[in-house]
């Protein structure tokens, strides 16, 4: 019995709780609101937009075959070459060569932050992409990676070749941020801590407003209601004041 009165007491709970959220949905869409337009702002005005240029290479190694069949062993060599070429990509030598030819004002460890290398499943092509807040610089920049970087991997590897698949493009879109990930982000994040924050209130405010909760809390029974009417006329309240005097 005991059980079956405490479920009853929890569901009234979320119910009551439920009807709360219900009475501030617009207290609640409009912190939504407000959030996803301060993260739109943000993301205008203070984050740089990013550009992203990409340019792809094949590599040619000395086991290659241009004729024939290729068994899995080869199969295997190449995949773990091409892991060699990834690492090749972006070493010191091949860095400080993209520096100096450009005249980056940058350190190597800046530089590598800017260039991602990858390679599709079951491939030897390698995507070299940059990231720079310049869509021109961006291109350059993958370019000459790839120049750089193919001189580097004949020279270490012995491949045969290295050769182009496409040049670096110049990037007309930002790539990051997003505008609408960030607002959307934005107005999830004020519409959950609207709630939360009148979910808080609502548990922490312990006043009796009901005669049920006079019987569930304190366990008494009510004799009668009082009611108060907050609408009483001005003149009415300025003669029970002048009686009083």
């Amino acid at each position: 019995m005991d059980e079956r009165n405490k479920n009853d007491e929890v569901e009234l709970d979320l119910k009551e709780l439920f009807y709360v959220l219900w009475e501030r949905k617009l207290v609640i869409f409009f912190a939504g609101l407000a959030v996803g337009l301060i993260a739109l702002f943000v993301t205008k005005v203070f984050i740089t937009p990013e550009f992203e240029s990409t340019t792809k290479i094949y590599v040619l190694s000395q086991d290659a075959e241009t004729t024939g069949n290729v068994d899995y062993s080869q199969l295997q060599t190449g995949s773990m070459l091409t892991k060699d070429y990834m690492e090749l990509v972006t070493s010191r030598p091949v860095l400080e060569q993209v520096i100096t030819d450009l005249d980056l004002d940058l350190t190597n460890e800046e530089l590598m932050k800017k260039i991602t290398v990858t390679t599709p499943t079951d491939t030897r092509v390698l995507s070299i992409t940059v990231t720079d807040a310049d869509p021109y610089t961006a291109r350059d920049i993958a370019n000459e990676t790839r120049i750089a970087a193919g001189d580097h991997i004949a020279r270490v590897t012995a491949a045969k070749a290295v050769n182009v698949v496409e040049d670096a493009n110049i990037p007309t879109v930002a790539s990051s941020p997003s505008t609408m990930k960030n607002v959307v982000i934005g107005g999830m994040a004020g519409l959950l801590l609207a709630i939360l924050i009148i979910v808080l209130n609502y548990m922490m405010n312990d006043t009796l407003r009901t005669s049920e909760d006079v019987e569930k809390y304190l366990g008494l029974s009510t004799l009668g209601i009082i009611p108060v009417s907050m609408n009483e006329p001005k003149t009415k309240k300025k003669k029970r004041k002048h009686r009083n005097k």
